[in-house]
């Protein structure tokens, strides 16, 4: 489990970064609409293209979806952001663009958080009278 949290935290963590640095504010300067927030941002494999080369099926985020959403077309949009249960998809029909960012931003460094502490417990300790070997070749 610890190679898909890693891969997990790496995007989680480039999602706040271009959250943090206005790139959702740049995709829409550009653009004829608002940002859809993971559509439109690099941790999304389909990116700009109107088809899905890629199945959502293979992407880190779809490990929080849900398991009764994520056959859903854009499964993302239904993570549960926080203990309300409010998701991307509900937002978008009731809140604005700031709220979203606002709760996205809150939702991103909590789940951060949680990942961090998660692989932290997950390393197992050597016993003390355990010795390591490492071979160089």
């Amino acid at each position: 489990m610890g190679v898909y949290k890693r891969e997990l935290l790496r995007v989680l963590k480039n999602e706040l970064e271009f959250l943090e640095k206005g790139g959702y504010g740049d995709f829409e300067k550009g653009s004829w609409r608002p940002a859809m927030f993971f559509e439109d941002s690099p941790s999304c494999p389909n990116r700009g293209v109107s088809e899905k080369p890629v199945p959502c099926s293979r992407c880190a985020l779809r490990q929080l979806v849900p398991l009764a959403k994520r056959a859903n077309e854009i499964p993302c949009r239904d993570i549960p952001l926080n203990q309300e249960g409010e998701t991307l998809q509900s937002l978008y029909e009731t809140a604005t663009r700031d709220e979203v960012e606002l709760k996205l931003d809150q939702w991103l460094r909590r789940t951060i958080e949680r990942i961090e502490r998660e692989l932290k417990d997950e390393v197992f300790p050597l016993e003390s009278d355990t010795s390591l070997n490492v071979a160089h070749a």
